[in-house]
């Protein structure tokens, strides 16, 4: 349905990739959302030098940002009237990485109402878990439809 209008669920999922691919954040990495179904978001994001804490490894920010966005996106596509805002995360790391494509795959884990649960792990190019996290996100009084980004219902071509 590219360059047509969608609704429901599809129309939803589409606006929250919108909204995150206009976060001003999000120029400084090379990453992408896809929001999978219900509870469910994938970042596809690119390790690159310029990541890399003094020891030449990604910095522990960027295992946050990914961990973080794509369990807050997993959480958000069961609320379509307001932006969620983290108010805790729990990060583990297991495995430096250095250069390549690493996957965050989030995962809503519970609650629908004021408090969401969600998680997330990250993948690296050779299959294996690098990191992992668990977040608590809660309703905000931020409507989704008053954020530019989120264009509800338009999917570009």
């Amino acid at each position: 349905m590219t360059g047509a209008a969608t609704s429901g669920a599809e129309g939803h999922y589409r606006a929250l990739e919108s909204l995150y691919s206009s976060a001003p954040v999000n120029t400084l990495f090379d990453s992408a959302l896809a929001v999978l179904e219900d509870g469910r978001a994938r970042i596809t994001f690119q390790v690159t030098p310029t990541c890399y804490h003094a020891a030449g490894a990604a910095h522990g920010t960027v295992y946050f940002k990914m961990l973080d966005d794509a369990a807050f996106y997993a959480a958000n596509t069961l609320v379509t009237d307001r932006f969620l805002l983290t108010t805790s995360f729990n990060l583990h790391f297991t495995k430096p990485v250095r250069e390549g494509t690493v996957v965050a795959e989030g995962r809503w884990v519970s609650g629908r109402r004021r408090v969401l649960v969600a998680e997330s792990r990250l993948i690296d190019e050779e299959g294996e878990e690098i990191g992992r996290g668990t977040g608590t996100f809660m309703r905000s009084r931020i409507a989704l439809s008053s954020l530019s980004g989120y264009s509800n219902g338009t999917q570009s071509a």
